[in-house]
């Protein structure tokens, strides 16, 4: 007997091609603000959250609504910041991983609020703790509107789960998805990689998704590093 497909009970946005971004408590303040864009109350707005909540997931799905460029920001530079915010909109990724050029990013920002453009910045801690030594960047950064994607929590987790499973047309009971949340990393992207994982198994081996099929996926088959989470 297949199992019962189970029903979502969270509503989800259009995000990145053919993936859904779930909106929950943990992120609807951060999901508010790429809403509210372009009418924010600055020229810039800062999302953090720890590896795996799904900020630079939003982060794109600003980028898709804006048309922003995205530089990583350990290798921005000052040469390449007019013609990066020359659209009005920049994303500048993992701000907390390392900047290329602090006078760049302080560049872009000047820029961005002459031309009415807005840039925005991602990282995995709040911005207090980033390492800029520049004064003038650090006081435009602290300047700007900051907000904090919490960890997913078990209704996200399952929500995402159910509906990797249902993009790939697998039918999945509640029991299966409990014994997968509780051996699972608890990220929005462990989730994404361990259905595509699944899915490939199961058609390679031409058998359906089971209890067992998962187990041994879980157990025996992941790599250490397929769980990279994002920035």
């Amino acid at each position: 007997m297949k199992p019962r497909q189970l029903t979502l009970d969270l509503p989800f946005r259009p995000a990145l091609a053919r993936e859904d971004f779930l909106v929950a408590p943990s992120n609807q303040a951060a999901v508010a603000l790429v809403d509210q864009w372009p009418d924010w109350p600055a020229h810039g707005a800062i999302i953090v959250g720890p590896p795996g909540s799904g900020k630079s997931h939003l982060a794109s799905v600003w980028q898709q609504k804006s048309g922003a460029n995205l530089q990583i920001a350990a290798s921005i530079s000052t040469a390449v910041v007019p013609d990066l915010i020359a659209g009005g909109a920049l994303v500048l990724e993992d701000m907390d991983q390392g900047i290329g050029d602090e006078r760049a990013v302080f560049h872009a920002l000047n820029l961005a609020q002459q031309q009415g453009g807005h840039v925005l910045l991602t990282g995995r801690v709040p911005v207090a703790s980033w390492a800029v030594t520049l004064p003038d960047l650090r006081s435009r950064l602290n300047a700007l509107p900051q907000i904090a994607i919490e960890a997913p929590d078990d209704a996200v987790l399952r929500g995402v789960l159910v509906k990797h499973f249902s993009d790939r047309q697998i039918a999945v009971g509640e029991a299966l998805v409990g014994y997968m949340l509780l051996r699972m990393p608890r990220s929005l992207e462990a989730v994404r990689r361990i259905v595509a994982v699944i899915d490939s198994t199961a058609m390679e081996q031409g058998v359906d998704v089971t209890r067992s099929l998962v187990a041994k996926i879980l157990e025996e088959e992941m790599a250490p590093d397929l769980f990279k989470p994002e920035s």
